[in-house]
């Protein structure tokens, strides 16, 4: 079953042999819009001003090859987050090893049947949108639950401590965020986007929702005390924010 949202992702493909590249590009432009790169270093150049939700790479490149492209993309907190293919001919298990090594999320042998790299092309995207969807859904589940890997969850749960101690504060905004991650408030935005498919101001109504949650099972607050607590203006507002997100009311929930 391929990608079938609205808005089609957008796939990067790397390999310095061009009838190799062209044949990856008309084959997975039926599911996907993709770009395309003759090596690493072009993926690069090519990453910063194009949004990619996943990068399909050859390992033998030049210039810039696909375990130094790899590392460097996962060393990255603007890139980490992206789902990382790597193509080759090498075919023994520690050339597997090492790529999974370098931070690739999954490895294809070559020659490769073309609908298997695109089944696993929608397995890593499909198992992203599941993640984020469960992170938004559920009361309980912590934030860094939709990290795949160490750069992202470290970001991740710098970004929810920032929150969680300013919880109370109703001007708790983006500009305020970017400034304590040390990051531009475009980047802050992308990244945010790009982990958990939410605004950094939805991500912050949910944190703040989560925490009400937590607080309502102890027991010990008032709902009132609790939408105070957690930065709400008044619990008439908290009560219907928590009810949409959570498809239940407080009281329900402590219940």
């Amino acid at each position: 079953m391929y990608n079938n949202d609205i808005t089609r992702s957008t796939i990067l493909v790397a390999d310095d042999h061009q009838d190799i590249l062209d044949f990856l590009a008309e084959d997975l432009g039926e599911h996907y819009d993709v770009v395309k790169a003759n090596n690493g270093q072009e993926v690069l150049n090519l990453i910063a001003d194009h949004h990619v939700d996943l990068i399909v790479s050859d390992i033998m490149m030049p210039y810039i090859d696909g375990y130094e492209l790899c590392t460097r993309l996962k060393e990255n907190i603007s890139y980490s987050h992206i789902p990382f293919i790597m193509l080759t001919a090498k075919n023994n298990l520690q050339s597997k090893i090492e790529g999974l090594k370098y931070g690739a999320d999954a490895y294809v042998e070559k020659p490769f049947s073309p609908s298997y790299l695109q089944a696993q092309i929608d397995s890593l995207l499909r198992n992203r949108r599941h993640m984020r969807q469960h992170y938004s859904q559920s009361p309980i589940v912590p934030l860094n639950s939709i990290a795949l890997n160490k750069s992202d969850r470290t970001f991740l749960e710098k970004l929810n401590r920032l929150i969680l101690d300013n919880i109370s504060e109703h001007s708790l905004c983006v500009d305020m965020l970017a400034d304590n991650m040390n990051m531009s408030r475009p980047t802050l935005y992308r990244k945010i986007k790009a982990l958990s498919d939410l605004s950094p101001n939805e991500l912050i109504n949910i944190t703040r929702l989560k925490k009400a949650a937590e607080l309502l099972l102890e027991g010990e607050l008032k709902i009132y005390e609790i939408s105070t607590m957690v930065g709400f203006n008044s619990s008439s507002h908290f009560t219907r924010n928590f009810q949409k997100q959570f498809g239940v009311s407080p009281k329900e929930y402590a219940e």
